[in-house]
């Protein structure tokens, strides 16, 4: 009975419940339609959140900046190399969801010793969420095209050991087929056809066929090629006389590489940070389906970019018409050639010997050289005592017929050079010197009669050299008697 009872209760409130609902405005039914549209526009963005798992697989030669480059798409400044296999990633953000999300990039060594390590990234479940990004060094381009088709043949060997289900790797080649016939450069008109963009009618669109060399070697994984260091373009013309015609040369093979494997070209530079946002919004577009709206750029020479789908053989002929020297069918390896490499004046270091070795070598050659006498000659055979002054007159005239004497000049004694003036001159001073204290006129008639009195003798012995001591000390006795008498 109670059950019953609660049943009955329940049935009327529902019956009045749904009565008061039909009696109510129609603004109110709309308020709801709007909450219910918003809750199913939620409901679809849940289910449409960014896929995770996609991966990167960057290749290249050893130093041609793979690292740093997925480092740049990262944001990261400082970074360290690692060996074998790198596991870096770059962040992804959809603004129309608000959702974030991780993009996988393995970094493959350099060297072919590692290639085994593609099975840690690359299956056969997540072939449809990989693409492959071989990096090619612009400062070194003798390496470029062997260098994408080492890789590249990785890559297939690779895929053929993998052993990828037929059906499945049609489906892989197909996708690339198609996206490449449907490519549109942006700014065109057939970007606005609704067929294009509509998934119900892709059955219905028409593409057009592939050209000649066009995906010839189709991978079934997409391809970008990303040629890194384009800053170093100067130096080769300034270096290595690279001109316009070598550059659109290299342009030239490495788009014919990119057109067999259907991939995307791209010029950057790390250092100048050159079209690195453009390489993270072309990654994006081809992994999450990102709108991309960048033309393709082939006018400048360090800043190539060419989206998979564009270009095709009459493209790429345009670059033939500037060659002069060269032919568009020459052999790669014999136009870009590489330069002989400088060999360094001081290659080999130099290393000092010890000290003690050196002292003795020295000692050794200086006991083999004969002695050498320092300073004045030797004089062991002169007087070991008296003055250097000789007292014989002849010997004077010797020593002075030695020495050079201009012709016409009087040879002059040197015992007696001097000394007749040296004893004038100081009497003359100390006379000078007494003479300051007594008054003007006393000095003046002083020096007067000094000068008087020595000048007839100074004459004589200017005309004559046979003057003595003694008749130059006879006149002492009459400069004293003058001195006391004044």
């Amino acid at each position: 009975m109670a059950t019953a009872g609660r049943n009955t209760l329940l049935s009327a409130s529902l019956t009045v419940n749904n009565s008061a609902a039909e009696s109510q405005n129609p603004e109110e039914d709309d308020g709801q339609n709007l909450w219910s549209s918003i809750l199913s526009e939620v409901s679809t963005r849940s289910r449409s959140k960014l896929p995770s798992g996609k991966n990167v697989v960057v290749m290249g030669e050893v130093g041609s900046g793979k690292t740093t480059m997925v480092a740049k798409l990262q944001g990261v400044e400082e970074y360290m190399k690692g060996r074998g296999l790198e596991y870096l990633y770059f962040n992804v953000h959809d603004e129309d969801v608000d959702d974030h999300t991780r993009c996988n990039a393995w970094v493959l060594d350099g060297d072919l010793y590692h290639k085994g390590l593609q099975k840690f990234v690359l299956s056969v479940d997540n072939l449809a969420d990989s693409l492959a990004l071989f990096v090619v060094d612009l400062s070194r381009p003798w390496l470029a095209l062997d260098s994408l088709q080492k890789w590249a043949s990785v890559v297939r060997d690779y895929l053929d050991k993998l052993r990828v289900p037929p059906e499945t790797m049609r489906e892989l080649e197909h996708r690339l087929v198609k996206q490449f016939q449907e490519y549109v450069e942006p700014g065109s008109d057939l970007e606005a056809v609704p067929q294009r963009r509509n998934p119900e009618s892709e059955e219905e669109s028409i593409v057009l066929p592939l050209g000649d060399n066009t995906l010839t070697h189709n991978l079934g994984i997409p391809l970008v090629v990303v040629c890194t260091k384009c800053d170093a373009i100067s130096t080769l013309e300034k270096e290595h006389d690279y001109r316009d015609e070598h550059l659109d040369f290299i342009q030239s093979h490495i788009r014919r590489f990119c057109l067999q494997y259907g991939a995307a070209l791209l010029y950057t530079s790390m250092k100048e940070n050159k079209n690195l946002d453009l390489l993270y919004k072309y990654l994006v577009h081809r992994l999450y389906g990102f709108p991309f709206n960048f033309p393709a750029q082939v006018v400048e020479k360090d800043s190539v970019f060419i989206p998979s789908g564009w270009d095709n053989e009459k493209k790429i002929a345009i670059l033939h018409e500037n060659f002069q020297t060269v032919k568009a069918d020459d052999n790669f390896e014999d136009v870009i050639v590489k330069p002989p490499v400088r060999k360094f004046v001081h290659e080999k270091e130099i290393q000092a010997e010890d000290d003690q070795v050196f002292l003795v070598k020295l000692q050794t050659l200086l006991a083999k050289q004969p002695p050498v006498t320092a300073g004045r000659p030797d004089t062991s055979n002169r007087a070991p005592t008296g003055s250097p002054r000789t007292t014989n007159r002849s010997a004077a005239a010797n020593v002075a017929n030695v020495m050079p004497m201009q012709s016409g000049t009087k040879k002059i004694d040197p015992n007696m050079k001097g000394v007749y003036e040296s004893h004038l001159f100081r009497m003359h001073a100390l006379f000078c010197s007494l003479a300051l204290p007594l008054s003007f006129f006393s000095a003046l008639f002083l020096s007067l009669f000094l000068s008087l009195s020595l000048a007839p003798s100074v004459l004589v012995q200017a005309h004559t050299s046979n003057v003595s001591r003694n008749s130059a000390s006879a006149h002492y006795p009459l400069l004293y008697v003058c001195f006391f008498v004044f």
